[in-house]
């Protein structure tokens, strides 16, 4: 069948735009509809001053700025050396931290050159265009670089059992899609200055995008990230994104334009077809920005280039999808934060683009939402910060919002495909307490060994905690990739019944449900999957946020029950803030909030451990360490209940 009639189910953007994606015709329908697709983007050329120089004065400002500062240091050079780290002792941030700042240094500085709109002609003097020239600079180094490729996704160099690249033989990754992406939208909005300023630039970065990305992408098509085998995850739309930007932007020949294109559709249907209908990602709210996010935009780039008959921004899919982060969040820059995510989100995020799809898909909570959160501007996509900056909707609602608090944050929310609960005192408010709770398995995208855990916040701060992403190696997503101790469960709030969890799929939570009522809201689960074979005939979880009565304060309850069991048992709770222990109790006081944890003393003697934090991105989060509060149960031999319940403490004065 081919693209042509394609199983709906599982191929929805190929079932929606239909015979124009059939190859046969001639002329090719697809190259017709793509033919000057690139004057149809929202984002308009250097040239259109009326676009440039309406940008918010602040944003203006604090750009060019931050340009003029860039202009004083030296550039980041790229070395053999760093890149083979990733080899010889597992070190990968060493050249990635610097490809990064290579990156950021030419989208800053792109971006300067586009709001001054500075030119001059090839044969003026140095300095006539500063911005200008520097972003020429910067694109001609990034072209100039041996590999775009990030050394730990080299599956060619790891073949060949080499520590260098070979240009010759390009791998397609995150960090090739990232610079074809920057070098496409370099290219687009700065085309008519840099032909005058620097002919022969463009077709340099042209040639480039073709050799590294486009020619192996419709050469290669068994690449692991596509998802052939229904494993489809971030890396999809994130690559088949740029690849979709560079053929729109930098492809002159129509019949390839269009066959690129057509790739580009199949690959994402891929994504789509594995994407929950509760709009949940398993990989959690950071990794949803690179993924989900990703997704949408490239359909809006579809919808744009091609109108009407390229627009499927109506799938059913994508009005849950856009819920997502919102539904994460705990309060200030703090969310939910399973797997491979940081407990605080950075808030230079697309949020525009959030806001476009609430605006789309008539959600006044996502518009919201993306309106409270929304400043700063992407530092690393070029193409997401022309987008923002010249989206005039976008700096309207900016501009004219008033504070309208966190009315979008809803009582409780249950994603049943990815079994997470997030369930808060009351909605439309971070005061208070917030429980969140996982289920799941073990062998999820991004996975932490954390099946049966939660979290709980305290007016929008989280006190009991999941630690998060530490900084990735070239062992992060290989076989040693639990000897991270963030990931492991011992330092999650999950039992520890004489054994860890065990990594994959099958370890998994059974017979879960979920309580919602006006007064409590409870996660049931069976945790004895989630360890290894034989240890435990059943472990039964229960997590409950009890919402405030009359005579009762709110409270959560972690109730855990077991068999007799001959082992130890651990109950094992993360801390984040300063932590006071007494008899029976603990209290964790951060942000000008106590939560007070209670137990039965007679059942269970408590350990505080105190963690150093030196991982920057774990410091980031928390600051220079954590706590682990142990409750080991005195008599686990005769099995039973053991109850921990959790409440807001005030102080006694005097």
């Amino acid at each position: 069948m081919g693209l042509v009639e394609p199983d709906s189910a599982h191929h929805a953007l190929q079932a929606r735009f239909g015979p124009v994606l059939d190859p046969g015709p001639i002329p090719d329908p697809l190259a017709n509809l793509l033919r000057d697709a690139h004057a149809r983007l929202p984002v308009p050329d250097v040239t259109a001053r009326s676009v440039w120089e309406a940008v918010d004065p602040d944003t203006r400002t604090a750009l060019l700025d931050e340009a003029a500062a860039e202009l004083r240091r030296d550039p980041p050079i790229l070395i053999a050396s760093d890149w083979a780290r990733t080899f010889r002792d597992g070190v990968r941030t060493a050249y990635e931290d610097s490809a990064r700042r290579l990156r950021e240094r030419t989208t800053l500085l792109v971006l300067a050159a586009t709001l001054t709109g500075e030119v001059a002609t090839a044969g003026a003097p140095p300095g006539d265009t500063p911005h200008l020239d520097a972003a020429a600079d910067a694109l001609f180094a990034l072209a100039e670089t041996g590999t775009w490729c990030w050394a730990p996704h080299d599956r060619f160099t790891t073949a060949r059992g080499e520590v260098l690249p070979d240009p010759d033989e390009p791998f397609v990754d995150l960090g090739a899609a990232e610079v074809a992406s920057l070098l496409a939208w370099s290219d687009h909005v700065l085309g008519p200055h840099l032909d005058l300023r620097v002919p022969g630039l463009r077709r340099r970065l042209r040639r480039e995008v073709d050799t590294r990305v486009l020619a192996p992408f419709e050469r290669i098509r068994d690449w692991h990230w596509i998802g052939l085998a229904g494993d489809a995850h971030n890396w999809n739309p994130w690559i088949h994104g740029a690849v979709l930007t560079a053929a729109l932007l930098l492809t002159d020949e129509e019949e390839r334009r269009a066959r690129l294109v057509r790739l580009v559709i199949e690959g994402l249907d891929h994504y789509l077809a594995v994407l929950p209908d509760d709009g949940g990602i398993d990989e959690g709210v950071a990794y949803w920005w690179q993924g989900a996010c990703r997704l949408l935009e490239a359909l809006d780039l579809l919808a744009d280039a091609g109108g009407p008959t390229l627009d499927a921004r109506d799938l059913p899919v994508l009005a849950p999808l856009i819920k997502f982060p919102h539904r994460m969040y705990l309060g200030g820059d703090f969310y939910v934060n399973a797997g491979d995510a940081h407990a605080r989100l950075p808030t230079d995020q697309p949020w525009h683009v959030l806001f476009r799809w609430g605006e789309r898909l008539a959600d006044p909570d996502v518009r919201a939402y993306a309106v409270a959160c929304g400043r700063g501007w992407p530092r690393t996509s070029l193409g997401r910060a022309l987008a923002g900056l010249s989206d005039p909707r976008w700096h309207h609602a900016l501009t004219k919002s008033e504070d309208t608090g966190v009315r979008w944050a809803a009582r409780e929310t249950w994603l049943p495909r990815v079994q997470v609960l997030v369930a808060r005192e009351a909605a439309g408010t971070t005061e208070g307490l917030v429980l969140a709770a996982k289920a799941g398995h073990n062998g999820e995208r991004h996975n932490h060994l954390d099946v049966g855990s939660y979290w709980v916040a305290l007016d929008g701060r989280p006190m009991v905690v999941d630690v998060g992403q530490p900084t990735y190696t070239a062992a992060s997503f290989g076989p040693d990739r639990y000897q991270a101790w963030p990931l492991q469960s011992g330092w999650h709030n999950v039992p520890e019944p004489g054994a860890t969890q065990q990594p994959g799929a099958t370890h998994q939570a059974e017979e879960v449900r979920v309580e919602l009522t006006t007064t409590s809201a409870a996660l049931h689960a069976e945790l004895a999957g989630a360890y290894p074979p034989g240890l435990l005939d059943y472990w039964r979880r229960s997590l409950r946020l009890v919402r405030a009565e009359v005579d009762t304060p709110a409270h959560v309850l972690i109730e855990d029950a077991w068999p007799p069991h001959p082992g130890p048992v651990l109950l094992r709770h993360i801390l984040a803030g300063d932590v006071e222990l007494a008899e029976g109790s603990a209290t964790i006081t951060a942000g000008g909030s106590s939560l007070r944890i209670g137990w039965d003393p007679r059942r269970a003697t408590p350990e505080i451990e105190h963690r150093r934090l030196d991982d920057p991105l774990l410091r980031a989060a928390w600051g220079d360490r954590l706590s682990r509060l142990t409750l080991t149960v005195t008599d686990p031999t005769a099995g039973g209940h053991f109850t921990v319940r959790m409440e807001r403490f005030r102080a006694t004065p005097g």
